[in-house]
């Protein structure tokens, strides 16, 4: 994955709550000990109609129309635009091998499960959180629109609508920190940072708006 501080891309809507690591990457790709080749069976069981299993081709399984990733509209996309608690399930980081191996850089949702928020950043991927409400208006435009392009820009801290409106990327308890393989100074972060300017030029940065039950603030880094 390449370093980006602007990144601009089409989006994909994905339409379901409680995405869990198993629709994402089934339990019968796992069995390899390599980290490459999870693209073509991300979401297997939901983009094709026959069952996959490890060492077919793409080529040779029949594709569900319906999906969205399998609709014309949608191809190339490079940003995942999800619902609540996406990633949930089991801690494979077979997961986000998959979606950043199909070419999605950055995954937007009002919540990710914890293990996979992280392993994203481990992964070289960029979860995103946002409120609820404002997830919902931008699925709202992504289906009213075809080409619907969102741009994330890691120096100002926002996601930027086709509009030029800029929305706020951390709301509270947001963690969009990119990892090292991202803008070169940037350094891993745990979840909840809320400042990533700072993290950005090496700075230490105090999670002031961690939500209830996460604990105590820690100073990151």
């Amino acid at each position: 994955m390449q370093a980006f501080t602007v990144h601009k891309g089409l989006v994909a809507p994905m339409d379901r709550e409680n995405v869990d690591t198993d629709a994402i990457i089934p339990k019968q790709f796992l069995k390899s000990i390599r980290k490459t080749g999870f693209g073509p069976n991300l979401f297997d069981e939901w983009r094709y109609l026959d069952k996959g299993e490890p060492g077919i081709p793409e080529s040779a399984r029949k594709i569900n129309p319906d999906f969205v990733l399998n609709q014309p509209r949608y191809k190339g996309a490079c940003v995942l635009l999800a619902r609540k608690n996406f990633g949930c399930g089991s801690s494979r980081e077979h997961a986000p091998w998959a979606i950043d191996q199909y070419g999605f850089r950055a995954l937007i949702a009002p919540s990710f499960a914890d293990i996979f928020f992280n392993n994203c950043f481990k992964n070289g991927l960029l979860p995103i959180v946002l409120p609820e409400s404002i997830v919902s208006q931008l699925f709202d435009e992504c289906f009213g629109f075809p080409g619907y392009q969102l741009t994330v820009d890691l120096e100002r801290k926002v996601v930027r609508r086709p509009q030029g409106e800029d929305r706020m990327i951390a709301s509270r308890g947001m963690g969009a920190i990119a990892p090292s393989k991202m803008p070169k100074g940037v350094k891993k972060a745990r979840r909840d940072d809320t400042d990533f300017t700072q993290y950005a030029a090496g700075g230490e940065v105090w999670d002031k708006e961690r939500p209830e039950g996460l604990g105590k603030p820690k100073k990151l880094g």
